[in-house]
C-alpha cells in the first residue's frame, strides 16, 4: 500500500532533510494544515482508484485462468500422483510427487478418496 494512503501525505526521505530538497524548504506550517485537508479529500479518491485498480486486476487474473488453465476430472480406478503437503525433513531435490495413488472413490468434484497402489493388491482391470 502507498505511503500516502497510509499516512495521508508523501513521505519525507533522510536525504530530502539533510540536503534541503525544494519541498522541505517551501513547508510553511499555515499551508501545511490546508494541504493536509486537501489530502484527506485526496485519500478517498485514492482508495477508490486503488479498488478499482485491484478489480480490474482480479479480473484480469480470473480470465487469463479461465482461458489457459484446463479443468480436470478423474474417475474411479485412474492412477493419480499426489503432492507432497509437507515441508518437513525435506530439501530442495527432495521428490514433490508421491504415489502412484488408485482412485477409489470421486467425493464430488475435485475431491476424491485415494487408495495407497501395494504391488500384490493392484490388479489392472
Amino acid at each position: 500500500m502507498p505511503f500516502f494512503m497510509v499516512y495521508g501525505s508523501k513521505a519525507v526521505l533522510p536525504t530530502d532533510l539533510d540536503y534541503g530538497a525544494p519541498r522541505v524548504k517551501a513547508y510553511n506550517e499555515q499551508g501545511a494544515k490546508t494541504s493536509l485537508e486537501d489530502a484527506m479529500d485526496q485519500l478517498d479518491e485514492a482508495r477508490n482508484i486503488a479498488l478499482l485498480r485491484s478489480a480490474k486486476y482480479q479480473q484480469a487474473l480470473r480470465r487469463y485462468h479461465s482461458c489457459h488453465v484446463w479443468g480436470r476430472a478423474f474417475n474411479v480406478k485412474d492412477l493419480v500422483l499426489r503432492l507432497v503437503q509437507s515441508n518437513k525433513n525435506r530439501h530442495k531435490l527432495s521428490l514433490s510427487w508421491e504415489g502412484p495413488y488408485i482412485i477409489v472413490e470421486v467425493l464430488y468434484p475435485g475431491t476424491y478418496k485415494l487408495k495407497f497402489i501395494d504391488d500384490k493388491v493392484f490388479t489392472n482391470a
